[in-house]
């Protein structure tokens, strides 16, 4: 009979000594033990499953230092000889999930090409069912991109744009029109949900509450003044990143989104960064080339799995 708890500090040892052996990504025991120091992994978080006094599954869910409750599941394994693997992982998500009041979110992650490894995909399988089983019934695939020094320093700007800082109001309705539309899942998916202005509220509200700082953040304007976009350099609690770009609908297909990207990178590279790191979803083709055409590389796919709201 297989049961489900969350953690206690006399688990510690068990609970660090867990190695996955799939082709997928994993928390090793160092950085858990050091984003448990961090407050980012807690005890509270990390779900076990026991087969009587046997450990056969690990859940380690993750949440920011002030955050009362966590947004991430960041890993998720189960012993194969537990059983149905699938069903043992559905309990122990279920059973976390009841006592968080967010919405959260499930990455798996995998390299890129993983529908040809048949490993992978059967890694994979298992957690996908397990994630739509406990609810989190929301799919998207994102590409991971990096940015490092030997890809080269973009050059200034061509004058095509001209950025600047703004006030929080102005930013809000680019935010507001960008969103008109966005290829981005998400984006897509809050507007049905909450409309234009709480969608660009909360897009405009998640980029605040990062680690990036307010003041790098610089609307885009054609040469004549008109507002084009935006470009906010950003940071997550492991590295500098390309934290929110867009262009307005009437000045999309101009090449815009280079300039604005370009931005973005030659600040950060101008900082010291010798890693950006970025994310788009697979259907957005046009913003994935940009990427390439800047000399951003993929590391990764991350299959994200989430519940409304999410």
């Amino acid at each position: 009979m297989i049961s489900y708890r969350a953690a206690t500090p006399a688990d510690l040892d068990r609970v660090t000594a867990w190695t996955v052996r799939e082709p997928v990504a994993w928390i090793a025991a160092d950085r858990y033990l050091d984003e448990l120091a961090e407050g980012m992994y807690r005890q509270e978080w990390t779900w076990l499953a026991e087969d009587g006094d046997r450990l056969v599954g690990r859940a380690l869910w993750w949440g920011p230092k002030s955050s009362a409750h966590p947004i991430a599941l960041d890993c998720l394994d189960v012993d194969p000889a537990a059983g149905d693997r699938a069903a043992v992982a559905t309990g122990l998500m279920s059973a976390a999930l009841a006592g968080f009041a967010a919405p959260v979110q499930y990455a798996v992650k995998v390299a890129a090409g993983w529908r040809e490894d048949p490993a992978t995909v059967a890694a994979v399988e298992w957690r996908r069912a397990a994630a739509r089983a406990a609810g989190l019934t929301r799919e998207v695939e994102r590409l991971q991109f990096e940015w490092t020094p030997a890809a080269g320093v973009p050059s200034a700007a061509t004058g095509a744009l001209r950025f600047a800082a703004a006030p929080d109001e102005e930013f809000l309705a680019v935010f507001q029109r960008i969103a008109e539309g966005s290829l981005d899942a998400e984006t897509r998916a809050n507007l049905a949900e909450l409309g234009a202005e709480a969608t660009a509220r909360e897009e405009m509200d998640f980029y605040l509450g990062a680690p990036g700082k307010r003041e790098w953040w610089r609307l885009a304007y054609t040469p004549e003044g008109l507002v084009a976009g935006m470009a906010i350099p950003s940071a997550t609690p492991y590295s500098v990143n390309v934290g929110y770009l867009g262009v307005v609908p009437e000045f999309r297909g101009r090449g815009y989104v280079d300039e604005v990207l370009a931005e973005i990178t030659r600040f950060h590279a101008i900082g010291g960064a010798r890693r950006i790191t970025a994310t788009t979803d697979l259907g957005n083709a046009p913003m994935a080339a940009a990427f390439l055409r800047a000399g951003y590389r993929v590391t990764e796919i991350r299959l994200n799995f989430s519940n409304a709201g999410v």
